[in-house]
């Protein structure tokens, strides 16, 4: 087994929700309680479980994009938590975000080139000329042309768009991508092509990728191991061959029973 490149361990996460009558009360929600996973170097980590179960939140506190109650996440060692805001800056090039939402999260005035390239403005030392020309190699990459770089969002497909959201989190060769749903949004064929285009480029770039996903036909296909969350806490984690073969947690067995063709198949091996 590879080197551990983040590890995650005894995360908290609570939100307020205001409730009552007239607003006046308020109920805490666990959206993450207790939870810790290791992502190792190279692989795929998949983190499923229904809406509310808290896999988003854990992604976004993942990448400090949102502060923990408490809990410690390293990054090849090195607590995120405790980084000053300068460090911290320096250590998010290495740890990219893929979105749910291809057109969402696409600025729709900025043209392509500019998109890809902006974390390039930020954390790169390199003239315009080298970053245009890493912006175009990475279009290339992910199946975009160089006449693309001047057009605009809303000039793609589905699909396009996200090889687009794509390129923009892997242009600054990153370590460590979080997918957050990156597939959802988009047509079954489409799906097939993202994930293949992913898994591709993962071994290309030597990427660790922790992907999100209510979706276990989905999680099949890309993943090493899955951790399956429910109620914001995180109930089994094994690797993809035995999660899929024994499940120990009912809840787990009904998210794999709502699989299509899934008991049928099951049925026909009885």
């Amino acid at each position: 087994m590879s080197e551990i490149i983040l590890s995650a361990s005894h995360l908290y996460k609570t939100y307020r929700q205001r409730s009552g009558r007239f607003g006046f009360g308020s109920t805490v929600i666990k959206a993450l309680d207790d939870v810790s996973i290791n992502l190792h170097a190279g692989s795929t980590l998949a983190v499923v479980g229904e809406s509310g179960s808290g896999k988003s939140t854990l992604a976004r506190c993942l990448l400090q994009l949102q502060p923990l109650d408490s809990g410690e996440i390293l990054f090849q060692g090195r607590d995120l938590s405790k980084l000053s805001a300068n460090e911290l800056r320096h250590e998010r090039r290495h740890l990219q975000m893929i979105f749910q939402d291809p057109f969402a999260s696409l600025n729709p005035r900025m043209k392509v080139g500019e998109i890809v390239g902006e974390g390039l403005l930020i954390h790169s030392t390199d003239t315009p000329s080298e970053q245009r020309k890493k912006v175009l190699s990475m279009l290339k990459r992910v199946g975009l042309e160089e006449s693309d770089m001047q057009k605009y969002p809303h000039e793609f497909s589905g699909g396009q768009r996200q090889r687009i959201g794509i390129a923009r989190a892997l242009v600054l060769e990153p370590k460590v991508v979080v997918c957050d749903e990156p597939v959802s949004a988009l047509d079954v064929s489409i799906q097939a092509q993202i994930l293949l285009l992913l898994k591709e480029l993962q071994q290309e770039m030597s990427l660790s990728y922790i992907f999100i996903s209510h979706d276990l036909r989905v999680v099949r296909h890309i993943a090493d191991e899955v951790a399956v969350m429910h109620n914001g806490k995180l109930i089994e984690q094994g690797k993809v061959s035995d999660i899929y073969a024994a499940p120990r947690e009912q809840y787990t067995r009904n998210l794999l029973n709502s699989i299509p063709g899934r008991k049928q198949t099951a049925a026909q091996h009885v």
